[in-house]
């Protein structure tokens, strides 16, 4: 037995041996991996030099204002397009969704115009065989091109060149651009209360012909009201969404806080309801199956009768409720037999929780941790976002060559504006035009947009996981004084949580930064194989879909296994300082020397903290459904007049979730960092009035442990 201890510590690093020096993190320490500190300051260097290229050759308003087929924004200040803010299309029968429509990719022209047509109009109708209609051709001229006034040419060739739009629709104007304006009366589609309209041509078409042509159009104009319904509801309710999160913040201090006294309570009595809940069905199968018993019927196979649709047919058969019954018994056994050889770790995790929330009780700042967190969260994102519109919108306008009838071979060619009307182009196909189609280049810059994309977010993930890892290895370093201060709290330090962020920041940020760069790497191929994976959804091969599922799948256990070794490689950088590839090594050996505990560990941990999450979030999501849907009598006067109830209520849940997710971390981050602490403890000392353990007396219990001190004082009384 001896022998295969020793072979098995020898396999998994050596017990930690005893210094008398150690009181907890090490405050004497150097800068670890120095070089990868190096290149991180140089990557954020780089990062902000990105994000200036960005910002030089980037122009947001390409996202923003719409473009008219000249490559001029609607509304820019100090054009002939100043006081016109919205954008026209001449034949919006041409486009075929509204996702064309908000690309500019809808083939035909467009145009900067103060306002929306309000009413139906053609050409036809201005130029007739009889006479020339002055008013009519004032209201319609300003949707023609700029200095086309007293049209020459005849009505054929107006609409070739697309002088005039060959008809105007009433419409009105969603995100600066002009839709049809499309109502339901009575059931029937009608715009302007009309069901029928003429054409360009003359000829009579139907309104559904303009759902069908600009498919969707309806719903994004009707999502617009929608919208406004949202944010009025909020208008009218953000003061209780606010009261409603407080609510779950105070919710989520205290259970944390309780959970030193209702934490063995509360696993226990889960626990015993499953094993009853388990128990009644395993009754209730016997009871069906005893039923049955001389049915007719109930005794045939179950792969006698086949596969069948109705589940019931199989409910009216014995074997069903005895192959129900043995499945049950086996997981009853199993849960009774782990209750039984696992009862003394599953004791231990009980205890280590209860003395997480002592630790949180004496170290409360660290609960507010997550807020500097989440605020160089927001700063990357924010960064990030940024850049990246900066970056999309940094090319070049690109024209094409654009055909109103008929073909050529040209068509959908680059093109030059200020030569077009020069070239052959317009010889060889009357009517062509040089139109704007969007944002790109030839540049050896845009070539370069796509890569300095990847490099964008690259950097986010580096800088995210960076300023995750900051936090864990501060909270860790919080904790750790907490445990190994021998007189609790009397030894702690003053600050331990300012402390212990001082000493992440000035010697460990390479460490943190190797750490978030692998996790980054992973992050990184996993976003370019779900890339790669949707550009083959369409593809026939099914072995390359299987390799891609395979690599999706190793990466993500990866990407979990790193999560993990970085964590508790974190808390080692806070004990005791070393670099991180040391740590990594050293914390992976002590928890496979303790593999039974850490999986027991984890998962009591893991479902604590779901059910206090679940607790919370249901428990507030319960209080603001009977708030908001004026169902407390007592207050039902204060709740505010809403469109949708569930606007605020879907808020509040999911704020709380958050809320409760960020003081959980924290408390998750203290047990693991105990954890470690404790499993340390027990091989650096045994008991002795040299070597007194620091674990609380609790786990001392547990484990048939006590300190000779301890001892000593208890047979002096």
């Amino acid at each position: 037995m001896v022998r295969e201890e020793r072979a098995y510590y020898g396999k998994h690093g050596e017990p930690r041996k005893f210094d008398p020096t150690f009181k907890g993190p090490i405050h004497s320490r150097h800068c670890t991996d120095v070089l990868c500190c190096v290149l991180f300051i140089a990557v954020i260097l780089g990062y902000i030099a990105l994000g200036v290229i960005a910002w030089v050759h980037g122009d947001p308003r390409k996202v923003v204002y719409p473009t008219d087929s000249r490559g001029q924004f609607c509304g820019q200040k100090g054009t002939a397009n100043e006081n016109k803010t919205i954008l026209f299309y001449f034949n919006i029968l041409k486009c075929a969704s509204p996702a064309v429509l908000i690309n500019l990719q809808c083939p035909t022209k467009q145009l900067c115009v103060e306002k929306c047509p309000n009413r139906f109009a053609s050409y036809s109708n201005v130029k007739s065989p009889f006479r020339w209609n002055k008013t009519y051709w004032e209201y319609y001229r300003q949707f023609c091109q700029p200095g086309f006034n007293s049209p020459r040419k005849s009505a054929a060739q107006v609409m070739r060149d697309e002088d005039c739009p060959s008809m105007i629709v009433p419409s009105r104007p969603f995100l600066r651009r002009c839709f049809p304006d499309f109502t339901t009366k009575n059931g029937i589609l009608t715009v302007a209360n009309k069901t029928t309209f003429k054409d360009g041509h003359g000829k009579t078409r139907n309104v559904t012909d303009l759902r069908d042509a600009a498919k969707g159009i309806n719903h994004v104009l009707d999502a617009r009201e929608f919208g406004m319904k949202i944010f009025e509801d909020y208008t009218n309710s953000w003061y209780w969404i606010l009261i409603g999160l407080v609510i779950a913040m105070v919710v989520s201090l205290i259970f944390i806080l309780l959970l030193r006294f209702t934490a063995g309570v509360l696993f226990w009595f889960v626990i015993f309801a499953v094993i009853a809940v388990i128990g009644y069905g395993i009754w209730h199968c016997y009871w069906e199956y005893s039923s049955l018993k001389g049915k007719p019927g109930s005794d045939i196979a179950i792969y006698d009768i086949g596969f069948q649709t109705d589940f019931r047919v199989y409910l009216q058969l014995r074997q069903t409720w005895l192959a129900f019954m043995i499945f049950l018994c086996i997981i009853e056994a199993i849960i009774i037999l782990m209750l039984i050889f696992l009862r003394k770790r599953i004791c231990i995790a009980i205890a280590l929780l209860r003395e997480g929330s002592k630790a949180i009780g004496y170290i409360m700042s660290t609960l507010f941790y997550p807020i500097i967190t989440f605020l160089l969260l927001a700063v990357c994102i924010s960064y990030w976002a940024v850049t990246a519109i900066f970056l999309s919108t940094s090319g070049e306008a690109v024209y094409k060559v654009m055909i109103n009838q008929g073909r050529c071979i040209y068509a959908n060619r680059t093109c030059n504006p200020e030569v077009f009307n020069t070239s052959n182009v317009t010889k060889q196909c009357p009517g062509a035009q040089c139109t704007f189609a969007f944002y790109g280049g030839e540049s050896v810059y845009h070539k370069y947009i796509f890569i300095l994309q990847i490099c964008n977010l690259f950097v986010f993930l580096w800088l995210v996981n960076f300023a995750i890892a900051l936090g864990q290895c501060t909270l860790a370093g919080a904790f750790a004084s907490y445990y190994w201060a021998f007189k609790k709290p009397a030894d702690m330090p003053s600050f331990p949580l300012l402390a212990s962020f001082g000493r992440s920041l000035r010697y460990h940020t390479g460490s943190l930064a190797f750490g978030s760069l692998i996790l980054a790497i992973i992050q990184l191929i996993r976003v370019i194989l779900e890339y790669m994976d949707n550009k083959l959804k369409g593809a026939e091969n099914k072995v390359a879909k299987f390799l891609f599922c395979c690599l999706k799948c190793c990466f993500w256990c990866l990407e979990k296994f790193i999560k993990f070794l970085n964590r508790n490689a974190y808390i080692m950088i806070a004990i005791y300082g070393k670099n991180f590839c040391t740590s990594a090594k050293e914390a992976f050996f002590l928890l496979m020397r303790n593999v039974v505990r850490v999986a027991v560990l984890d998962k009591v941990t893991d479902f604590l903290l779901f059910l206090g999450k679940l607790l919370i979030v249901g428990g507030v999501g319960v209080l603001a459904f009977f708030f908001f849907t004026r169902r407390i009598t007592i207050i039902a006067d204060e709740a505010p007049s809403l469109n949708y109830y569930w606007v605020p209520l879907a808020t509040v849940i999911f704020g709380s979730y958050l809320i409760a997710h960020g003081f959980f971390s924290v408390y998750a981050m203290c047990v693991d960092t105990l954890f470690l602490c404790f499993l340390e403890d027990l091989e650096r000392n045994d008991g002795s009035s040299a070597r007194p353990y620091f674990m609380n007396k609790s786990l001392m219990k547990i484990l048939n442990k006590r300190n000779q001190g301890d001892e000593d004082e208890r047979q002096s009384r």
